[in-house]
């Protein structure tokens, strides 16, 4: 900041005394004196509702004393600035509004259309960043019918760094036509869905970015402090869209959030670590748990499991089936986690599937069920929970399941292998809520997979028609 012009040269012995000149500074400094905000904390915005949120800001009044006052409440919040910086936690209510919120200082900024209620945030690659205009099944009149001004959207500017960042560029925005278009499928519908069910403000905030492995989603020092992390994320290929370093993204479009108060997270990423899946068992836990201890809160983790889709690099055709076992593998190890199935509203030939009002509903099931108690909601279809073996046969058993379907003739995509490890295309029973699989190859059987290729398209679901997620049980 410049506190007068630099074109001015002042002459204290001849062209003004001192005391004119101190006088002229104190003005100058006062005039260019400034409380401001992050770009989070702005106008339109959504609080969470039933908490104690942070706001926080800058002074160029080093020590100055800053009060908070809302129009939920006659309380006033003070507190000093230290070195130019300020932060106060105050209580919110219920879920309502519109609030306004005053902060004073030297200056008085007045946030306006507050929103009190339920805030998500929305990350990972492009399939989470992925808006209506791009791709869409019924996209038109999605776009026309996106009149929810009580869902809030705050878009993260795409942007890397070496160093964590203090702030992020982006901007509230009322849920119109107009906003939802370029906004993230995923997020929108996962929001509409929690909108209309609980009647209840919503407030999403999309931090993604096509392309982007996981580890660009974690501070550096974790990635650096694990040596088979270390070491994957050294494989990971250099692309000219989209970063690749660890810690990047986490500085420029995660830290600067960790003040504001969420509701829990939904997650759409993996096709970039498939490479080296192997990694993703550790990684993918490890984002989780890091994020939770960030934002100083065990927040519920909600993700969708990446779907079908033919890659024209494959070697083996299964690097994606193991990002899906890796997936699987968080769920049942991570605690407060869920994950959206979609292997049967996946496209082998589009990596960006157009069907995003299934995926986003079936996180929505999730947070319905699992985090707000709504009763009666069917929220994950089945998963593989153990196996017996049956003389030429292996009986899998699931969880979350009382009667196994099939929207096929024959079910498909189980494969079954004896000790030699050689896996054969397999035969498949329902009965009741398990499954029996044989293969002619195989006499002697130790092991079974299901759904386990890139492409894979199942047909195996429970009542609801939530499919069964990708399995094996064996850990070759």
């Amino acid at each position: 900041m410049k506190a007068f012009s630099s074109n001015v040269i002042f002459d204290f012995n001849r062209s003004v005394k001192p005391l004119a000149f101190v006088s002229f500074l104190l003005i100058s400094l006062s005039v260019n004196a400034k409380i401001w905000l992050p770009s989070i904390l702005s106008d339109h915005m959504v609080l969470q509702q039933n908490s104690n949120v942070t706001i926080w800001g800058w002074t160029t009044q080093t020590a100055e004393t800053i009060s908070i006052s809302t129009s939920w409440s006659d309380s006033v919040y003070t507190t000093k600035a230290y070195q130019g910086k300020w932060a106060l936690s105050i209580p919110t209510p219920e879920a309502g509004g519109p609030f306004n919120i005053s902060i004073k200082g030297h200056e008085t900024i007045t946030l306006k259309d507050i929103l009190i209620g339920e805030v998500w945030f929305c990350s990972g690659q492009s399939n989470m960043e992925w808006s209506p205009l791009k791709g869409l099944d019924n996209a038109e009149n999605e776009i026309k019918a996106a009149d929810y001004p009580k869902i809030r959207f705050f878009s993260v500017r795409k942007k890397k760094a070496e160093y964590k960042q203090d702030d992020a560029e982006g901007l509230w925005e009322l849920c119109t036509p107009e906003t939802m278009k370029d906004f993230s499928s995923v997020a929108y519908f996962f929001g509409r869905e929690l909108n209309t069910k609980l009647d209840i403000p919503i407030g999403l905030i999309n931090s993604s970015w096509g392309g982007t492995p996981v580890e660009v989603w974690m501070e550096k020092q974790t990635v650096a402090s694990n040596s088979d992390l270390k070491k994957a994320a050294q494989q990971i290929k250099d692309y000219v869209w989209w970063p690749n370093d660890p810690g990047v993204t986490y500085n420029s479009m995660v830290y600067p959030f960790l003040n504001f108060t969420i509701a829990g997270t939904i997650w759409y990423q993996g096709e970039s670590n498939r490479d080296i899946a192997d990694s993703y068992y550790k990684s993918f836990p490890l984002l989780i748990e890091t994020w939770r201890d960030a934002w100083k809160k065990d927040f519920p983790f909600y993700f969708v499991q990446i779907a079908p889709f033919k890659y024209g690099d494959s070697k083996t055709n299964r690097e994606a089936a193991f990002v899906r076992d890796a997936q699987l593998n968080t769920l049942k190890t991570v605690s407060n986690t869920g994950m959206a199935v979609t292997n049967d509203i996946g496209d082998p030939t589009n990596i960006h599937p157009t069907n995003k009002q299934d995926v986003g509903k079936r996180l929505a099931l999730w947070a319905l069920a699992k985090t707000y108690g709504v009763k009666g909601i069917d929220y994950s279809g089945p998963l593989y929970s153990d196996y017996e073996i049956y003389g030429n046969k292996i009986l899998v058993s699931f969880d979350h399941v009382e009667k196994l379907m099939t929207k096929q003739r024959h079910i498909s995509c189980f494969e079954i292998a004896g000790e030699d490890k050689v896996f054969y295309p397999a035969k498949a029973k329902i009965k009741g809520n398990k499954v029996h699989v044989w293969a002619k190859e195989v006499p002697n059987p130790v092991a079974v997979r299901f759904g386990f290729t890139n492409e894979a398209l199942p047909s195996l679901f429970d009542e609801s028609g939530l499919p069964a997620s990708a399995f094996r049980t064996d850990n070759w």
